[in-house]
């Protein structure tokens, strides 16, 4: 085990994670034919197992909706203990799949697929358990179900039908409870187990006969029996466990991870990323246990892990004690647990089954057009099985995405202004070429022709046919405009060899430089000289290559206003590009700009106005959320104040002080950090584990602190900070190094400030999210 014990919010999020997996785990048990106890067992080893070797820290892995229908039909075709060595044998493939590191490979799989696959699975789910929840006994086909569910309609069971009906309006009505009880409510207690209880409660003061959940003893418990039957038959169950559970759990890592983030940016914890690879790994061995004891295959459940992440869940611990949990539920609840009629459990897997055909993703496939391929996988899951469906649905993806590619429409349009259109419609492939041809052959010599290329790929030889025709009809002096669907230009301008792409990376970016002057020229290059002005080339770059993507956006900030979230106030300096390092586009950030990045305090003599009003600007009217003051290493203005005379005085001011220039008075305001520094006492602040590297990177260290300070002093400032709605950070960039530092824990953290670096992944080091040995 790991050195670090469980924190305590990991505790409360291992009981709400244990309140949800101990009725979904007997209710999915109950859905596939299993004994009880195999849903418990199974859920007890997708926590400590799968928990404590897994990938993603906060996945709560168990037995799981996605994997019902495979195994109810592994049961029925080759009994229950032979179904437990399937699962031995998927998870022992995990294990190797893992071995050969192709987790992310799985991604690769269409979501529409995965989402059809789950909506089949549920609909199977629901179709069944309805049967259960009107008293009857479901089919072994969701097409028998569903022919027989007339009948079942019209003679149920009354009082199972009432637990049932009871179960679904808890668990639908649980999440709608109003008000700040209804709140409290929901959040202490699950929607699941308060079904649970409340129908228990209800068949037992009514005494009501009614079937009710059986746990056998554990002493005549079943362990898993080598399978008997066609070699070809077990390799596709084998297979099936495999591609379902895989795919479902290293889709759900991927999905808490995202929850994770976007925990961390609203201020939680930071927790490691998932390593899927790992995960793939801790799910075959959490199969093999499970099968081997005679459990129920498991796989990362995205209900659970959700619910762990929202529970404030910061390490694996959490998974791990939940298991923990239903492991001593097994052996002290065993009594309650058998008072839970069969009808509520029914139902409670019904209403999960129907809840995995979600309107979220019926919206996504239909926005990106792949809504034959969702109801394909979901019809052929639901009435051919996971693997036939899953198949079919993969064949349909791969002929929709073959249509497009060669499904390309060409269209040529002569506008009043004289000029002509010719709109490619789909991607531009040597299969659309003689189309091409064709509709460009229509545009006269001498006249203007624009064309829009409306995708997102285009080959070689369509390339050259575009590219042939362009340069002879340029030469004939047709003007010739290429566009894409976003306005971006996907063929190179030929009247300029080396043109700049928009948001090109900057490594050797010299597109909009003027050409270094010729030996024994007269001067610099100026605005109307034979030789273009940097400048100038740069706008006609931007006009030509970035306008037309950021228009539709500018266009919006006219109409609606600036509305940044923060105030950034950092140098002059030239080699600091603000929207590089931040990676930040128009309406993100209220810059302020300035020699030294200074911050004058309010009434300070000769204080600067316009930074004052700016700050007063950004966090008055503006409402800035947060205000950055950003330095940088090599900074010319702390070389400057180094040179301060004994008594404080830039040298030209000592001598002369009516001489002062305006750099010399601006300077004044950083006189400050020199004290501050002095005082320090080899306490400077410090990169990462590293101190300054000389003194001009100690004072820049310095002055950003310094102007945090200055800045907390203006009156909106502090007034916004007492109100809790404004926060200051510190930030310095080491241009050499290109790496960006953030001051940690606000503006001085003890008696050695620490700027720790920014990683890409954004992630920081968590001793106690350390991976559990095996």
């Amino acid at each position: 085990m790991s050195a670090c014990a469980p924190r305590r919010p990991d505790v409360s999020a291992s009981i709400s994670v244990f309140l949800i997996a101990l009725p979904l785990s007997l209710g999915i048990a109950l859905a596939t034919g299993a004994p009880l106890q195999a849903g418990l067992l199974a859920a007890a080893v997708g926590g400590l197992v799968a928990g404590a070797l897994g990938g993603a820290p906060l996945q709560v892995s168990g037995p799981t909706a996605g994997l019902t229908v495979v195994t109810a039909e592994l049961i029925q075709e080759y009994g229950w203990r032979a179904t437990c060595a399937i699962t031995v044998l998927a998870g022992l493939t995990q294990l190797a799949l893992s071995a050969l590191r192709v987790a992310r490979a799985a991604l690769m799989v269409s979501p529409a697929i995965v989402h059809g696959m789950l909506a089949g699975i549920g609909i199977t789910m629901a179709l069944a358990q309805l049967h259960v929840v009107l008293g009857g006994s479901p089919e072994t086909s969701a097409l028998d179900n569903l022919r027989d569910l007339p009948g079942q309609l019209t003679d149920p069971h009354l009082t199972a039908a009432v637990v049932g009906g009871l179960t679904v309006a808890v668990l639908l009505g649980w999440p709608r409870l109003p008000g700040r009880t209804g709140g409290a409510v929901r959040g202490a207690v699950p929607a699941a187990l308060a079904a649970m209880t409340l129908a228990t409660l209800l068949a037992w003061a009514l005494d009501l006969r009614l079937p009710r959940a059986d746990l056998p003893s554990w002493s005549s418990h079943s362990l898993s029996g080598m399978p008997e039957g066609p070699v070809l038959g077990l390799a596709a169950a084998v297979l099936t466990i495999t591609l379902v559970a895989s795919v479902e759990s290293l889709l759900s890592a991927v999905a808490v991870d995202k929850l994770a983030t976007a925990r961390q940016r609203a201020g939680g914890p930071p927790v490691r990323r998932a390593d899927l690879d790992r995960e793939l790994r801790g799910q075959g061995t959490g199969n093999v246990v499970s099968g081997l004891l005679g459990g129920l295959p498991i796989s990362g459940v995205a209900v659970r892990s959700a619910a762990n992440v929202a529970a404030g869940a910061v390490s694996r611990w959490s998974a791990i004690l939940h298991g923990c949990w239903v492991l001593l539920a097994t052996g002290l609840l065993v009594g309650l647990l058998e008072q839970i009629p069969l009808a509520a459990l029914a139902a409670l897997v019904a209403v999960v089954g129907a809840q995995m055909v979600k309107i979220t993703h019926i919206r996504s496939v239909t926005r990106h057009r792949e809504v034959l391929v969702y109801a394909v996988t979901a019809t052929g899951v639901t009435f051919l099985g996971v693997l036939e469906g899953v198949g079919i649905g993969i064949a349909v993806a791969v002929a929709v995405a073959l249509h497009r590619l060669t499904h390309t429409r060409i269209g040529h349009e002569r506008l009043a202004d004289g000029s002509h259109h010719i709109r490619v419609h789909g991607q531009l492939t040597f299969l659309a070429v003689p189309r091409l041809s064709r509709a460009l052959a229509l545009v006269p010599e001498h006249e203007p022709a624009t064309v829009e290329l409306d995708g997102t790929f285009m080959d070689h030889a369509a390339y050259e046919a575009l590219h042939d025709w362009r340069t002879a009809h340029a030469a004939q002096g047709g003007p010739v405009e290429i566009t894409g669907r976003s306005g971006r230009r996907l063929l190179d301008d030929l009247s300029t060899p080396h043109q700049c792409r928009p948001w090109l990376p900057w490594r050797n970016h010299q597109c909009t430089a003027a050409p270094p002057p010729v030996a024994g020229s007269p001067g610099p290059l100026r605005v109307g000289d034979h030789h273009p002005d940097q400048l100038l080339v740069g706008v006609r770059n931007f006009q030509r290559t970035t306008a037309p993507l950021v228009r539709h956006e500018l266009a919006r900030l006219a109409d609606e206003g600036q509305r940044p979230g923060e105030l950034f106030i950092t140098c002059a300096d030239s080699r600091l590009v603000t929207s590089m390092i931040t990676s930040s586009g128009p309406g993100d950030l209220f810059t302020v700009r300035n020699v030294g990045n200074l911050v004058p305090p309010p009434g300070a003599e000769s204080a600067d106005h316009s930074v004052a009003a700016a700050i007063e600007y950004a966090v008055d009217m503006l409402r800035v959320r947060s205000i950055t003051v950003c330095g940088h290493s090599g900074c010319g203005a702390m070389h400057a104040l180094e040179s301060l005379s004994p008594d404080g005085l830039i040298e030209s001011e000592a001598a002369d002080p009516a001489a002062a220039s305006s750099l010399d008075r601006w300077l004044r305001h950083g006189r400050p950090s020199l004290a501050r520094l002095a005082q320090a006492n080899g306490t400077a602040a410090r990169l990462d584990a590293r101190p300054p590297a000389d003194a001009l990177e100690a004072l820049c260290l310095t002055n950003v602190l310094q102007q945090l300070d200055h800045l907390a002093l203006h009156p909106c400032v502090a007034r916004r900070m007492a109100e809790g709605e404004l926060d200051l950070r510190g930030m310095y960039f080491h241009v050499g190094e290109a790496q960006a530092y953030v001051l940690n824990r606000g503006v001085a953290a003890g008696p050695a400030p620490v700027f720790a670096a920014v990683r890409p992944d954004e992630r920081r080091p968590d001793a106690c999210a350390e991976p559990l040995p095996g």
